[in-house]
């Protein structure tokens, strides 16, 4: 299994075969799809009204278009990627970054790197769960120098910052991209049965917390361990001993200027409605600011913002290729016939048995439509009669949406967002899935058993 995963081609290569892939499956699955109606300003599908259609498929131009295409579509999510690299670059010329994170590893102390990764994977959860995916994108470098500075390496840095993300995320209780899109579809109260949801997600990074602490001591013990051994950190470690720091004036406003950014980043998300031009635009103000408190002049803060952007270069070019996997699919007219064929199937199992099924069916179409608010608005329509049917209730079905969904997340290559925050951590795609996926295992059998459970329980 080890040298399999060690195998898995550059990002960039595995991307574009799978969007080879994917225009081969133009010319097996039938074309069809269902009729769409828009209500409050979002199309979604009309349950009962699939039909297969003139075949239509992807031809070499049109997988070579839909790459240019793709870079289109994403250019919001790629240019997020790009203010919180400028903001963060100038977090980290002025020495705040390392002061504050230095100051912190100090105060608890390095002894107890163990609590700290804990902690830290369940803040980093906390962010996911109430701030969203692309809009965490800036706080990943942070988890990278914590992890350097406590003994560890880049993989635990990012099992801390995206695994923490991507877990609190995907099975956030108060989701508003999935399970709030989901329960509007199903005419459910916003957020109800968070409960149950809630238990689930705390199980979820518990076992990831305990995942990262368990790689933290194997480094420790034999550093030979470490799947990243072989990448430079030289720019992400603490410059001076732990004794030697401590937070300065500057530090302290510069810190609050950024806290005071998302806060108003998530007053304008939750009540204005805002998404992500409009948080490109908060990271884009904070940065400036910040440079200019580390008085720097026009010319310095530009400086900074284009050696910061050096590394994110690569990630917003898999955005983008990752996003054309969707146009080649979406030429050959194949969605809807992937969902409508999964939930025919669906038919043929018991109440219990379905709502694993059910998951699964989604974690299978996650690959082919990202988006969480998409693949809701696609399949959910879907889903909810075919539910209703066998006997399982909409709450049920939402809930294993979420979790098919939400758990694959933490693999998905076709993830904009995942591809961006390893890019940023400088961790291979496929070194980051020799690491996560045994924890994404063990998330699912969590994520079956609740199914079951609440199944059993009338949920």
């Amino acid at each position: 299994m080890k040298k399999l995963l060690n195998r898995i081609p550059h990002p960039m290569a595995l991307l574009f075969y799978i969007a080879i892939f994917a225009a081969i499956l133009t010319y097996i699955i039938p074309s069809g799809s269902y009729e769409r109606e828009t209500i409050d300003g979002q199309e979604q599908t009309i349950p009962g009204t699939f039909e297969f259609t003139e075949e239509t498929h992807a031809n070499v131009m049109d997988l070579f278009t839909s790459i240019a295409e793709g870079f289109q579509e994403a250019s919001d999510i790629i240019f997020i990627v790009f203010a919180a690299a400028m903001m963060f670059g100038i977090m980290e010329k002025s020495g705040m970054v390392e002061n504050v994170v230095g100051a912190f590893v100090k105060r608890i102390g390095v002894e107890r790197r163990q609590f700290i990764v804990v902690i830290m994977t369940f803040v980093y959860g906390l962010f996911g769960n109430f701030i969203g995916l692309e809009n965490n994108i800036v706080l990943i470098p942070i988890a990278l120098l914590l992890s350097i500075a406590i003994g560890g390496d880049l993989m635990l840095g990012a099992g801390i910052g995206i695994g923490g993300v991507l877990i609190g995320f995907g099975l956030a209780p108060f989701n508003p991209y999935t399970v709030g899109v989901a329960q509007r579809i199903a005419e459910l109260p916003l957020f109800s049965g968070w409960g149950l949801r809630a238990i689930l997600v705390i199980i979820a990074l518990s076992l990831l917390a305990l995942y990262n602490v368990r790689y933290l001591n194997k480094i420790l013990k034999n550093e030979n361990e470490s799947l990243t051994k072989d990448i430079d950190t030289t720019d992400m470690q603490l410059t001076k001993p732990l004794s030697k720091y401590f937070v300065r004036k500057k530090d302290l406003i510069m810190l609050l200027v950024f806290v005071l950014g998302i806060i108003f980043m998530l007053f304008g998300i939750f009540l204005k409605d805002w998404y992500i031009n409009e948080i490109s635009a908060i990271f884009l103000m904070v940065g400036v600011i910040n440079g200019v408190i580390s008085r720097m002049n026009a010319n310095e803060i530009s400086y900074t913002f284009a050696k910061a952007l050096e590394p994110t270069v690569l990630a917003a070019v898999l955005i983008g290729l990752a996003q054309s996997i969707q146009f080649v699919l979406t030429k050959g007219n194949v969605n809807d016939t992937i969902a409508y064929s999964f939930a025919s199937i669906l038919d043929i199992f018991p109440s219990v048995l379905s709502g694993l099924f059910m998951s699964f069916t989604q974690s299978i179409i996650n690959l082919f439509i990202a988006s969480g608010s998409g693949q809701a608005l696609v399949t959910m329509p879907i889903m909810l009669p075919v539910a209703e049917q066998i006997g399982m209730s909409r709450q049920l079905a939402i809930l294993a949406f979420q979790i098919g969904d939400g758990i694959t997340n933490t693999f998905t290559p076709t993830m904009g967002g995942l591809l961006a925050m390893l890019g940023l951590c400088k961790v291979p795609f496929g070194k980051w899935i020799r690491y996560i996926f045994p924890l994404t295992i063990m998330v699912f059998i969590a994520g079956w058993i609740t199914l079951i459970i609440a199944a059993l329980i009338g949920y």
